[in-house]
């Protein structure tokens, strides 16, 4: 740092050459198996773009010209640094082909705008609406188990602002024992068709890969994965059906997923396991284009794992699908607060959802749409494109 009584114009430029330089920073980062990762940061309206002063997010509301660069080996070193575009690009092909490769990819990602999802044009953040026919769900169970029920509840919900219809079947709450397919075929397949014949979006919230084949031949049009397609028969599944599929992160299972959560970097490490995912559906033929991703805030994660996360969404873009993001309810808002039980999270929940619009995400999977759609529409007014 300059001294105080440096002439305003030295100080000003050792204060920039300072801060924009990354000559010295990781010098390790040509080694083998290193990591590196772009988080935009600085969003600015998507004007910026048009003027030249940065770069469109995923072709949405904003754009940026200044991002986190992230580098991390395979143990414990990890290295982060804030600086423009331009000169993360020059650093990247200073340091090796492998991690200058690495950096263009991403940012491609991050730039690319992204075609629509499940036919919904992605000119707006999309509410995709929690319709659990479930006896023991967390925030929900049993208001809605009965199919008359809960056909009138997602009315209720298009009626109040829903894009998708997301209908479970199978409670995945902490400690929630297993449902069987076959029952949660009888509880969901009914309030599908129902949406279906209406037109209605529907995705169908399952980890197992027979209800996704019954519920897309019952007219679902998008799979919401909590097990990131991991029964055997899922990718297959989705791939010979065309469905859209979100794909989500989740460690263990809901029986064991809260006993001892641990990561290197939460952040990070959902972001490696997604990748790998992606790459798996990719050479299965599922394109990048009909996955959303979800990090699975509350699935296998304590409150700093979760806030972690959300402060990092617009890392995921990257990845270069569609952002989801499922957070209502959960137990980390009655933490952060005065421990109140689910019904009564709705102000964190959507203070917690703005946050992750201002981060880009596409996609809000909700309880509360009628809030949620307003809060939208204020979120969009202060958010042009």
């Amino acid at each position: 740092m300059p001294p105080l009584s440096a002439k305003p114009a030295a100080k000003a430029a050792a204060l920039k050459s300072a801060a924009g330089s990354l000559a010295g920073f990781c010098p390790w980062a040509a080694e083998d198996g290193i990591r590196v990762y772009l988080r935009p940061i600085g969003l600015m309206p998507i004007a910026a773009w048009a003027k030249g002063a940065a770069v469109p997010l995923a072709g949405g509301r904003f754009a940026f010209s200044t991002a986190e660069l992230i580098v991390r080996d395979q143990g414990s070193r990890i290295d982060r640094a804030f600086a423009p575009l331009s000169e993360i690009m020059a650093w990247g092909w200073e340091r090796s082909r492998p991690v200058a490769e690495a950096l263009d990819r991403q940012l491609g990602a991050l730039t690319r705008a992204r075609p629509p999802f499940a036919n919904l044009p992605p000119d707006r953040p999309l509410i995709m609406a929690i319709v659990n026919v479930t006896p023991d769900s967390f925030s929900d169970g049993g208001d809605f188990l009965d199919p008359a029920a809960a056909i009138a509840h997602g009315e209720a919900m298009l009626a109040a602002g829903a894009d998708i219809l997301d209908v479970g079947g199978e409670s995945t709450r902490p400690g929630a024992d297993p449902v069987p397919p076959e029952e949660e075929e009888r509880r969901v397949l009914p309030v599908i068709r129902h949406f279906a014949n209406k037109g209605a979006t529907v995705s169908v919230d399952t980890r197992h890969a027979s209800v996704m084949e019954s519920a897309a031949a019952a007219g679902a049009r998008i799979v919401n994965d909590i097990a990131g397609l991991s029964d055997p028969q899922a990718l297959p599944v989705v791939a010979r059906t065309g469905t859209p599929v979100v794909v989500m992160h989740m460690q263990g299972d809901p029986g064991t997923m809260q006993a001892n959560p641990t990561y290197r970097d939460a952040a990070l490490d959902v972001f490696d396991w997604l990748e790998e995912r992606i790459a798996s559906c990719a050479a299965a033929g599922v394109p990048p284009e009909r996955i959303a991703v979800d990090p699975g805030i509350g699935f296998g994660k304590t409150t700093e794992h979760n806030l972690d996360i959300l402060r990092h969404i617009a890392l995921y873009h990257a990845l270069g699908c569609t952002v989801l993001i499922g957070l209502s309810r959960k137990g980390f808002i009655g933490r952060l607060s005065r421990g109140e039980p689910p019904k009564e999270r709705l102000p964190g929940s959507l203070a917690a959802g703005l946050e992750t619009l201002n981060q880009g995400a596409q996609i809000l999977r909700v309880h509360d749409v009628a809030e949620t759609a307003q809060a939208r529409a204020v979120w969009e007014a202060l958010h042009p494109r």
